[in-house]
Protein backbone atom coordinates (compact mmCIF):
# COMPACT_ATOMS: atom_id res chain seq x y z
CA UNK A 1 0.00 0.00 0.00
CA UNK A 2 0.84 3.32 -0.87
CA UNK A 3 1.12 6.33 1.85
CA UNK A 4 -1.70 8.70 0.84
CA UNK A 5 -0.63 12.36 1.72
CA UNK A 6 -2.35 14.14 4.68
CA UNK A 7 -4.76 16.43 3.66
CA UNK A 8 -3.19 19.94 4.06
CA UNK A 9 -5.07 22.84 5.92
CA UNK A 10 -6.11 25.42 4.06
CA UNK A 11 -5.78 29.16 5.35
CA UNK A 12 -9.17 30.86 5.03
CA UNK A 13 -8.68 34.01 2.50
CA UNK A 14 -9.18 37.24 4.95
CA UNK A 15 -6.81 35.11 7.45
CA UNK A 16 -3.78 34.81 4.32
CA UNK A 17 -4.39 37.85 3.17
CA UNK A 18 -3.61 39.67 7.55
CA UNK A 19 -0.35 37.58 7.31
CA UNK A 20 0.86 38.25 4.02
CA UNK A 21 0.52 42.40 4.95
CA UNK A 22 1.67 41.57 8.74
CA UNK A 23 4.53 39.82 7.13
CA UNK A 24 5.23 42.58 4.62
CA UNK A 25 5.14 45.38 7.69
CA UNK A 26 7.20 43.09 10.07
CA UNK A 27 10.22 42.93 7.18
CA UNK A 28 9.87 46.78 6.78
CA UNK A 29 12.70 48.11 9.79
CA UNK A 30 10.32 51.67 9.35
CA UNK A 31 6.64 50.17 9.52
CA UNK A 32 8.02 47.02 12.13
CA UNK A 33 8.47 50.14 14.50
CA UNK A 34 5.00 51.35 14.27
CA UNK A 35 3.66 47.62 14.99
CA UNK A 36 6.17 47.38 18.33
CA UNK A 37 4.86 50.58 19.26
CA UNK A 38 1.11 50.00 18.66
CA UNK A 39 1.61 46.72 20.61
CA UNK A 40 3.56 48.27 23.30
CA UNK A 41 0.80 51.13 23.64
CA UNK A 42 -1.97 48.68 23.81
CA UNK A 43 -0.47 45.77 26.40
CA UNK A 44 0.28 48.95 28.24
CA UNK A 45 -3.41 50.09 28.42
CA UNK A 46 -4.95 46.51 29.02
CA UNK A 47 -2.01 45.98 31.69
CA UNK A 48 -1.90 49.29 32.93
CA UNK A 49 -3.16 48.14 36.53
CA UNK A 50 0.13 45.60 36.56
CA UNK A 51 2.49 48.15 35.08
CA UNK A 52 2.20 51.36 37.26
CA UNK A 53 4.01 51.15 39.88
CA UNK A 54 1.93 54.07 41.99
CA UNK A 55 -1.37 55.14 42.07
CA UNK A 56 -1.77 58.09 39.13
CA UNK A 57 -4.27 60.08 41.41
CA UNK A 58 -2.73 59.61 44.91
CA UNK A 59 -0.75 63.26 45.74
CA UNK A 60 1.85 63.34 47.89
CA UNK A 61 2.49 66.91 48.83
CA UNK A 62 5.96 65.56 51.14
CA UNK A 63 7.40 64.49 47.40
CA UNK A 64 6.55 67.29 44.91
CA UNK A 65 8.96 67.66 41.87
CA UNK A 66 10.94 65.14 42.49
CA UNK A 67 13.73 64.41 39.95
CA UNK A 68 13.61 60.54 38.12
CA UNK A 69 14.99 57.61 40.55
CA UNK A 70 14.31 57.19 44.04
CA UNK A 71 11.06 55.21 43.59
CA UNK A 72 9.92 57.42 40.73
CA UNK A 73 10.79 56.40 37.23
CA UNK A 74 10.01 59.43 35.40
CA UNK A 75 9.60 61.69 38.31
CA UNK A 76 6.88 63.31 40.37
CA UNK A 77 4.37 66.46 39.60
CA UNK A 78 3.97 69.42 41.21
CA UNK A 79 1.52 67.47 43.37
CA UNK A 80 4.05 64.54 43.72
CA UNK A 81 1.94 61.87 41.26
CA UNK A 82 4.28 59.66 39.85
CA UNK A 83 4.75 60.26 36.27
CA UNK A 84 5.53 57.17 34.67
CA UNK A 85 2.14 55.85 36.30
CA UNK A 86 0.47 58.65 34.86
CA UNK A 87 1.94 58.21 31.44
CA UNK A 88 0.66 54.39 31.81
CA UNK A 89 -2.48 55.38 32.50
CA UNK A 90 -2.87 57.83 30.06
CA UNK A 91 -2.46 55.30 27.29
CA UNK A 92 -6.05 53.91 28.05
CA UNK A 93 -7.01 57.61 27.29
CA UNK A 94 -4.93 58.13 23.92
CA UNK A 95 -6.24 54.22 22.86
CA UNK A 96 -10.14 55.07 23.63
CA UNK A 97 -9.61 58.51 21.67
CA UNK A 98 -8.61 56.77 18.65
CA UNK A 99 -11.17 53.81 18.79
CA UNK A 100 -13.78 56.21 19.07
CA UNK A 101 -12.78 58.72 16.85
CA UNK A 102 -12.06 55.27 14.24
CA UNK A 103 -15.69 54.05 14.70
CA UNK A 104 -17.20 57.63 13.95
CA UNK A 105 -14.92 58.69 11.07
CA UNK A 106 -14.49 55.71 8.98
CA UNK A 107 -18.43 55.20 8.24
CA UNK A 108 -19.28 58.41 8.20
CA UNK A 109 -16.56 59.19 5.59
CA UNK A 110 -17.03 55.86 3.48
CA UNK A 111 -21.03 56.82 3.86
CA UNK A 112 -20.67 59.87 2.43
CA UNK A 113 -17.75 59.13 -0.16
CA UNK A 114 -19.34 56.42 -1.55
CA UNK A 115 -23.00 57.86 -2.21
CA UNK A 116 -21.56 60.82 -3.69
CA UNK A 117 -19.29 59.49 -6.03
CA UNK A 118 -21.96 56.99 -7.22
CA UNK A 119 -24.86 59.30 -7.60
CA UNK A 120 -23.51 62.00 -8.34
CA UNK A 121 -25.19 64.87 -9.83
CA UNK A 122 -27.05 67.73 -7.35
CA UNK A 123 -26.55 65.39 -3.96
CA UNK A 124 -22.72 64.90 -5.05
CA UNK A 125 -22.42 68.67 -5.45
CA UNK A 126 -24.12 69.21 -2.21
CA UNK A 127 -22.41 66.80 -0.43
CA UNK A 128 -18.94 68.10 -1.29
CA UNK A 129 -19.68 71.41 -0.81
CA UNK A 130 -20.05 70.99 2.87
CA UNK A 131 -17.19 68.86 2.78
CA UNK A 132 -15.30 71.77 1.40
CA UNK A 133 -16.84 74.01 3.97
CA UNK A 134 -15.05 71.36 6.97
CA UNK A 135 -11.94 71.46 4.50
CA UNK A 136 -11.81 74.81 4.62
CA UNK A 137 -10.78 75.42 8.26
CA UNK A 138 -8.12 73.87 10.47
CA UNK A 139 -9.23 70.76 12.38
CA UNK A 140 -7.68 72.15 15.62
CA UNK A 141 -9.84 75.25 15.12
CA UNK A 142 -12.62 73.71 13.62
CA UNK A 143 -11.82 71.34 16.98
CA UNK A 144 -11.96 74.24 19.00
CA UNK A 145 -14.69 75.54 17.80
CA UNK A 146 -16.93 72.34 18.28
CA UNK A 147 -15.61 71.62 22.20
CA UNK A 148 -16.05 75.78 23.18
CA UNK A 149 -19.86 75.40 22.20
CA UNK A 150 -20.25 71.71 23.76
CA UNK A 151 -18.08 72.59 26.57
CA UNK A 152 -14.66 71.29 27.71
CA UNK A 153 -14.72 67.47 28.36
CA UNK A 154 -12.95 64.53 26.91
CA UNK A 155 -15.98 62.95 25.81
CA UNK A 156 -16.79 66.73 23.61
CA UNK A 157 -13.22 66.79 22.60
CA UNK A 158 -13.81 62.94 21.19
CA UNK A 159 -17.08 64.23 19.52
CA UNK A 160 -14.89 67.62 18.26
CA UNK A 161 -12.40 65.54 16.77
CA UNK A 162 -14.83 63.20 14.76
CA UNK A 163 -16.52 65.94 13.56
CA UNK A 164 -13.56 67.58 11.66
CA UNK A 165 -11.80 63.74 10.89
CA UNK A 166 -14.40 62.61 8.32
CA UNK A 167 -14.08 65.17 5.54
CA UNK A 168 -10.59 63.77 3.88
CA UNK A 169 -11.69 60.18 4.09
CA UNK A 170 -15.18 61.60 2.36
CA UNK A 171 -13.20 62.79 -0.36
CA UNK A 172 -10.52 59.19 -0.96
CA UNK A 173 -14.19 57.56 -1.08
CA UNK A 174 -15.42 59.70 -3.66
CA UNK A 175 -12.45 59.93 -5.81
CA UNK A 176 -11.66 55.75 -5.66
CA UNK A 177 -15.96 55.34 -6.63
CA UNK A 178 -15.69 57.44 -9.14
CA UNK A 179 -12.74 55.22 -10.43
CA UNK A 180 -14.79 52.15 -11.10
CA UNK A 181 -18.66 53.07 -10.77
CA UNK A 182 -18.83 52.33 -14.39
CA UNK A 183 -16.94 49.36 -14.52
CA UNK A 184 -17.81 46.00 -16.00
CA UNK A 185 -19.10 44.68 -12.51
CA UNK A 186 -21.28 47.46 -11.24
CA UNK A 187 -22.97 47.49 -14.51
CA UNK A 188 -23.80 43.62 -14.35
CA UNK A 189 -24.98 44.25 -10.69
CA UNK A 190 -27.27 46.84 -11.56
CA UNK A 191 -28.85 44.87 -14.53
CA UNK A 192 -29.18 41.88 -12.44
CA UNK A 193 -31.95 44.45 -10.28
CA UNK A 194 -29.56 45.07 -7.37
CA UNK A 195 -30.44 48.59 -5.56
CA UNK A 196 -27.92 51.09 -5.34
CA UNK A 197 -27.60 50.61 -1.68
CA UNK A 198 -26.76 47.46 -2.01
CA UNK A 199 -24.31 47.53 -4.98
CA UNK A 200 -22.54 50.66 -2.37
CA UNK A 201 -22.42 48.35 0.04
CA UNK A 202 -21.59 45.19 -1.45
CA UNK A 203 -19.79 46.40 -4.85
CA UNK A 204 -18.21 49.88 -4.23
CA UNK A 205 -17.36 50.21 0.05
CA UNK A 206 -14.95 46.63 -0.31
CA UNK A 207 -12.75 48.30 -2.80
CA UNK A 208 -12.63 51.34 -1.00
CA UNK A 209 -11.80 50.24 2.15
CA UNK A 210 -7.87 49.22 1.62
CA UNK A 211 -7.10 53.27 1.07
CA UNK A 212 -9.54 53.80 3.79
CA UNK A 213 -7.45 52.08 6.56
CA UNK A 214 -4.60 53.69 5.28
CA UNK A 215 -5.53 57.04 5.34
CA UNK A 216 -7.33 55.96 9.07
CA UNK A 217 -3.87 54.92 10.34
CA UNK A 218 -2.13 58.07 8.99
CA UNK A 219 -4.60 60.27 10.57
CA UNK A 220 -4.54 59.16 13.98
CA UNK A 221 -1.19 60.78 14.36
CA UNK A 222 -3.16 63.87 13.43
CA UNK A 223 -5.95 62.89 16.48
CA UNK A 224 -3.44 62.17 18.94
CA UNK A 225 -1.81 65.83 18.10
CA UNK A 226 -5.75 66.99 18.35
CA UNK A 227 -6.54 65.41 21.40
CA UNK A 228 -3.27 66.76 22.85
CA UNK A 229 -3.82 69.94 21.69
CA UNK A 230 -7.20 70.19 23.31
CA UNK A 231 -6.12 68.92 26.58
CA UNK A 232 -3.30 71.54 26.59
CA UNK A 233 -5.31 74.01 26.08
CA UNK A 234 -7.97 72.98 28.79
CA UNK A 235 -10.66 71.72 26.33
CA UNK A 236 -10.38 68.38 26.38
CA UNK A 237 -9.79 65.45 29.21
CA UNK A 238 -10.09 67.33 32.96
CA UNK A 239 -8.30 67.07 35.82
CA UNK A 240 -6.96 64.74 37.28
CA UNK A 241 -7.01 62.79 34.25
CA UNK A 242 -3.71 61.53 32.96
CA UNK A 243 -4.12 63.23 29.41
CA UNK A 244 -1.04 63.96 28.23
CA UNK A 245 -1.65 66.56 26.61
CA UNK A 246 -3.04 67.95 29.95
CA UNK A 247 -0.18 67.04 31.75
CA UNK A 248 2.08 69.17 29.89
CA UNK A 249 -0.03 71.67 30.09
CA UNK A 250 -0.04 71.27 33.98
CA UNK A 251 3.50 71.12 33.82
CA UNK A 252 4.38 73.84 31.76
CA UNK A 253 4.65 76.47 34.66
CA UNK A 254 7.66 74.23 36.33
CA UNK A 255 9.27 72.99 33.04
CA UNK A 256 12.40 75.59 33.78
CA UNK A 257 13.27 73.78 37.32
CA UNK A 258 11.46 70.22 36.56
CA UNK A 259 11.94 69.58 32.95
CA UNK A 260 10.49 65.90 33.44
CA UNK A 261 7.27 67.52 34.00
CA UNK A 262 6.65 67.98 29.76
CA UNK A 263 10.03 65.93 28.44
CA UNK A 264 8.23 62.52 28.96
CA UNK A 265 4.43 63.02 28.09
CA UNK A 266 5.96 64.94 25.14
CA UNK A 267 8.15 61.98 24.13
CA UNK A 268 5.11 59.84 24.38
CA UNK A 269 2.93 61.95 21.93
CA UNK A 270 6.12 61.97 19.39
CA UNK A 271 6.36 58.12 19.53
CA UNK A 272 2.73 57.23 19.31
CA UNK A 273 1.96 59.81 16.43
CA UNK A 274 5.43 58.62 14.68
CA UNK A 275 4.52 54.95 14.67
CA UNK A 276 1.09 55.80 13.33
CA UNK A 277 2.69 57.69 10.31
CA UNK A 278 5.42 54.87 10.04
CA UNK A 279 3.04 52.14 10.30
CA UNK A 280 0.43 54.10 7.41
CA UNK A 281 3.26 54.10 4.80
CA UNK A 282 4.02 50.34 5.67
CA UNK A 283 0.29 49.89 5.01
CA UNK A 284 0.42 52.08 1.66
CA UNK A 285 3.08 49.66 0.46
CA UNK A 286 1.44 46.44 1.81
CA UNK A 287 -1.30 47.17 0.04
CA UNK A 288 -0.13 48.60 -2.87
CA UNK A 289 -1.33 46.37 -6.25
CA UNK A 290 2.35 46.15 -7.71
CA UNK A 291 4.00 44.82 -4.19
CA UNK A 292 1.32 42.15 -4.31
CA UNK A 293 2.59 41.23 -7.70
CA UNK A 294 6.11 41.14 -6.45
CA UNK A 295 5.01 38.59 -3.50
Amino acid sequence: MTDLPLPTRRIPGPLLALRNILTFLIRQPTSAFGLIVLAVLILTAIFAPLIATHDPYVQDLNNVLAAPGNGHLFGTDELGRDIFSRLVWGARITLTIIFLVTIVVGPLGLLVGTTSGYFGGRFDTVMMRITDIFLSFPSLILSLAFVAALGPSLNNAIIAIGLTSWPPIARLARAETMTFRKADYIAAARLQGASPMRIILKSIVPMCLPSVMIRLTLNMATVILTAAGLGFLGLGAQPPLPEWGAMIATGRRYMIDSWWLVTFPGLAILTVSLAFNLLGDGLRDALDPKQMNRR
